[in-house]
């Protein structure tokens, strides 16, 4: 049993997607996942066929070829097939944070020559922001944009940044002199893979994961006049309508690991016997087992109602949702994880369970795309009204 999710708030048609999904999800699992990590390759398989089923671009609209639906149902994709042992980290990056600014903010061109592609699967763009500078201080980015005749030149330094290598772009934060005030304002640039001065080179690190981190150098990389996306004036806007996204279904991402490992644990508890009663029995064990399917619940509802928020246009709130989903499921899925572990003692670092990863693993929410630290600033800040010490 999975621990599906109670579903009182959702649809039908949610409800299907889940049940539809975690079929999917079931027939590849974690051993899947390991196995392609440990060979160097990527999930192609899973991901083709997700994206044949309408799944990874379940949010884009239809007119191009997506599913016309929201960040509501990608979540829904990405927690079922985490809970199933097989989550795709670039649905992430490539549908929700860059298909969602195309979406909306992108020419006509633009999403013609994108959203189809990012919506069947064929193709997928990565995401630039993270410097190694800046850190989460998204004001202190330095690669920058400067016009050249028709033409921009991006010059700087990303880190960071998942997926480089098998994505047909990568949709880079810079920042663009603002002619009036001389301020630096951000601005999102498609970048071919292949473009001149773009160079990548892979970040060690020691998550097991089939997606790697790369380093990305922008050496006077020159791009045409339609690689800006949207209005130079509305970059901060943009950013937000795809960070938003991206909290969100970090969220998923999270929530799905923890329910993968909390079933696990709960299916050894059930039995395993030491003494006469299976060690589930056990309030000690069973307990904090309980605690933590609470706490995923919890931080799914959060979700749910970030996306919906997001769904429904309603930025400034979601903003503040889409915090605090990512903060909670982070929360949950740390929990869930050690206690998974710890529940099958010895046999939770083996390889054979395949717990132990996902002690690694499951702080990746902690920390990225926003730490936990940075969350609770913008919650004092924004939320409560407290001052800054920044």
């Amino acid at each position: 049993m999975s621990h599906a999710p109670s579903t009182a708030l959702e649809t039908p048609e949610h409800q299907a997607l889940r049940a539809a999904v975690a079929a999917l999800g079931k027939r590849y699992g974690r051993e899947y996942l390991t196995r392609i990590a440990a060979e160097g390759r990527h999930p192609d398989e899973l991901w083709a066929e997700a994206a044949k089923l309408g799944y990874l671009g379940v949010n884009l609209p239809e007119e191009y070829g997506g599913g016309g639906g929201g960040i509501a149902e990608l979540s829904i994709v990405l927690e079922e097939l985490g809970a199933a042992g097989s989550p795709l980290l670039m649905m992430v990056v490539s549908p929700a944070i860059c298909g969602t600014v195309i979406a909306r903010f992108g020419t006509e061109a633009q999403k013609r020559a994108w959203l189809p592609g990012l919506a069947d699967g064929s193709r997928t763009m990565a995401f630039g922001i993270t410097e190694p500078d800046a850190g989460s201080n998204s004001h202190r980015i330095t690669t920058t944009a400067r016009r050249d005749g028709d033409d921009w030149v991006l010059t700087g330094r990303k880190v960071f940044i998942s997926g480089v290598d098998i994505a047909d772009a990568t949709l880079v934060v810079g920042r663009t002199e603002d002619a009036r005030t001389g301020s630096l304002k951000p601005c999102l640039f498609i970048v071919p893979r292949d473009a001149p001065g773009f160079a990548r080179s892979p970040i060690a690190m020691e998550l097991q994961a089939a997606e790697k981190q790369f380093e990305l150098v922008l050496d006077d990389v020159r791009l045409p006049a339609d690689a800006l996306v949207g209005d130079e004036d509305a970059g901060l806007l943009q950013l937000f309508a795809g960070l938003n996204p991206e909290r969100i279904m970090t969220a998923a991402f999270a929530i799905g690991m923890g329910r993968y490992a909390l079933a696990r644990a709960v299916d050894y508890a059930k039995t395993r016997q030491v003494w006469k009663e299976p060690i589930g029995a056990h309030q000690a064990v069973a307990h904090p087992l309980a605690q933590a399917h609470i706490e995923l619940e919890l931080a799914r509802l959060m979700m749910q109602k970030a996306a919906h928020l997001y769904d429904a246009g309603d930025d400034l709130a979601a903003g503040e949702a889409a915090n605090m989903a990512k903060y909670a499921a982070a929360e949950a899925c740390v929990k869930a994880v050690d206690q998974s572990v710890h529940t099958l003692g010895g046999n939770g670092l083996t390889r054979e369970y395949g717990l132990g990863a996902l002690i690694t693993a499951s702080r990746v929410a902690r920390i990225a795309p926003v730490s936990r630290e940075m969350i609770l600033n913008f919650v004092s800040h924004q939320t409560l009204g407290l001052p800054k010490s920044y």
